[in-house]
């Protein structure tokens, strides 16, 4: 028994490892059925068996149910928000108001007998959430509202016609539309899973089987088909589909029995260790008759995860770009001091960008870049142009995949400076860019790998001004940079589409418009190596997208949905420092840069630049 806790409490350890690095729900609620219920009989259980404290879930107890692992990995909650007890429904402190055998609007619930036939339908749960909370949805949670198996069991039981069914999933879009209005922003939607492919469906027969899946299949087009005619956007979740990929491949899933219950006659809102072989919370796909095991559950909420997050991932390319974008920039500027004669002269330059965020459970990577410019001085004026091309090579956190990015960029630049010690410069680049992503989707044992590719553009326009003065060989004064990034990125959509986890994205367009103020330090030792600094203080003034999209390919009917976008730390601090000597008869300038002072990220630049005149 002590070793079945600790492998569930391990498991949802696992799932909510490495949180994100702001929370992206201010809390999770759950309106549902004995899918999504975390523990609504259980005081009612407790009550008649005092040792039935490890029960009260539909699943292989004590493990966990999808909503529970869902909420561990948001860092949020999932516990009831109510119970039934022998003298009626006590309100508890939770966000999950699902209770198995809830029907859509109607009572009784299915078994229509103790203690089920007290189920409160989601309408109830939904009308006590508002109730509770003074007729407003928090807009910043994110809501479940998955429904309909016991409107299905009271039709194939004979107890409702076809169309009363059918009409569950015209109430069940109401509710949805109730939540909107109330305020919700992000309601996750699953399809009724097929019932058809279950121990149950399949002990009547292939012909009841096959019928069971039509009507299953037939709520969830009324269903999906009815959000999108009314312009109800949600966040889908085809479990129709996946639990179907698992039982046609079920040991790549882990799973060694998909047809048969792991607690044979017993209810899994009873079903104890004592009910189920040694393993088979983790080996079998069904507890009971309907109900999915522990690790189907997980798998469930890996899904979920992996559908909520995938949007937010590909929503990092074009903050990976304008970090590249602003050391490229810095890079550029570096070259714009005249010579101190007339002429042209080229330069290379080599670096390379290491960016983490996250502290590397958002996304992390480096890779190198070349550029390449000449320039061409005459008095106090110096201008030219640059070209160059770099790749970067990123990994998505928490096991999410990795992406890679090419950029081939070509710009020009002038600058001018005062006997005074009085300068300024400018440069404009276009930069085509190029992504490949590898998203992995964890489900148990099994990772898939979705690929996608994205082409996209970055527009960057740049200025910097500043003043030297000092005394002998040591020169300082201040300095002020702004730079502009105008950066696209084309829709494109995921391999394998028919599958229940791909997804396709529309495009992106990022603006960002960084502001810089400091110091900068420049001495001479002697005449062949010349140590600098700078500090300043940066700005972005520009906010990252508020949602990040996506829509589920399997499921075209329904619209594109939204997430809540990444929070970047839009104020921090800069520091370069290096220095300038000669090396093999050519100046030659080495040195690094790093942001400091932002909250969970950062980004170093290491650079090596070399060039002479002809």
């Amino acid at each position: 028994m002590k070793k079945i806790v600790r492998s569930a409490l391990a498991a949802a350890l696992a799932l909510a490892a490495a949180p994100a690095l702001a929370q992206t729900y201010s809390q999770t609620v759950f309106f549902g059925d004995s899918l999504t219920d975390s523990g609504f009989y259980r005081p009612f259980l407790v009550q008649q068996n005092p040792q039935a404290a490890i029960l009260g879930r539909f699943t292989t107890n004590p493990g966990l149910v999808w909503s529970e692992y869902l909420a561990d990995f948001y860092g949020t909650g999932a516990a009831p928000a109510w119970g039934l007890t022998t003298t009626g429904i006590v309100n508890g402190t939770g966000t999950n108001y699902a209770a198995g055998g809830a029907r859509i609007t109607l009572q009784p619930g299915f078994r229509p007998q103790p203690p089920t036939s007290a189920a409160p339908s989601l309408a109830m749960q939904v009308n006590a959430y508002l109730a509770r909370n003074g007729g407003r949805a928090d807009p910043n949670a994110l809501y479940t509202v998955w429904g309909g198996a016991n409107d299905l069991f009271f039709h194939i039981n004979g107890l409702t016609t076809q169309q009363q069914f059918l009409t569950a999933a015209v109430e069940q879009i109401g509710l949805v539309g109730k939540l909107q209005g109330a305020g919700a922003r992000y309601v996750l939607v699953p399809t009724m899973p097929d019932v058809g492919t279950t121990p149950l469906g399949l002990s009547l027969g292939a012909a009841n089987a096959a019928g069971i899946s039509a009507l299953v299949g037939g709520y969830n087009q009324t269903l999906f088909g009815g959000l999108a005619q009314g312009g109800l956007r949600v966040i889908p979740l085809n479990t129709f589909a996946l639990l179907r990929e698992i039982s046609a491949s079920p040991s790549v899933y882990g799973f060694g029995n998909v047809t048969q219950a792991a607690c044979g006659a017993t209810s899994a809102l009873i079903c104890s260790p004592a009910d189920y072989p040694a393993g088979a919370q983790e080996s079998y796909l069904y507890a009971d008759n309907v109900h999915p095991t522990a690790a189907t559950h997980r798998m469930l909420a890996e899904y979920a995860v992996s559908v909520l997050e995938g949007p937010r991932q590909v929503a990092l390319l074009p903050n990976a770009a304008s970090m590249v974008g602003r050391a490229r920039a810095e890079r550029v500027a570096a070259q714009l001091d005249p010579a101190e004669s007339d002429g042209l002269r080229w330069w290379a330059d080599v670096r390379g960008d290491f960016q983490r965020y996250g502290k590397g459970d958002t996304y992390d990577g480096a890779g190198p870049t070349l550029t390449v410019g000449a320039s061409w001085t005459r008095g106090d004026l110096v201008f030219g142009a640059f070209g160059g091309y770099g790749q970067q090579s990123q990994d998505w956190g928490r096991r999410g995949g990795s992406f890679d990015q090419s950029d081939a960029s070509l710009g020009g630049f002038v600058g001018w400076k005062a006997d005074s010690g009085l300068w300024v410069n400018a440069q404009a680049s276009y930069s085509q860019l190029g992504f490949d992503t590898d998203r992995d989707v964890v489900l148990g044992p099994a990772t898939r790998t979705h690929e996608g590719s994205a082409d996209g553009s970055n527009v960057s326009i740049g200025a910097s001004a500043g003043w030297e003065f000092g005394w002998g060989a040591l020169r300082h004064g201040p300095v002020i940079a702004v730079l502009s990034q105008k950066i696209e990125i084309d829709a494109f959509a995921e391999s394998d589409p028919a599958l229940s986890t791909s997804l396709a994205y529309p495009e992106q367009s990022f603006d960002s418009l960084i502001g810089s103020v400091g110091w900068q330090f420049s001495g001479t030792i002697h005449e062949h190596l010349k140590p600098y600094a700078r500090v300043t203080w940066d700005e972005e003034f520009e906010d990252a997208p508020a949602e990040a999209f996506a829509q589920l390919q399997s499921m075209s009917v329904t619209l594109p949905y939204a997430v809540p976008g990444h929070r970047f730390d839009q104020t921090y601090g800069t520091l370069t420092f290096g220095a300038r000597t000669q090396l093999m008869g050519m100046d030659a300038n080495l040195g690094t840069s790093v942001t400091v002072g932002q909250e969970g990220g950062n980004h170093a630049t290491v650079f090596a630049t070399m060039g002479m005149g002809f």
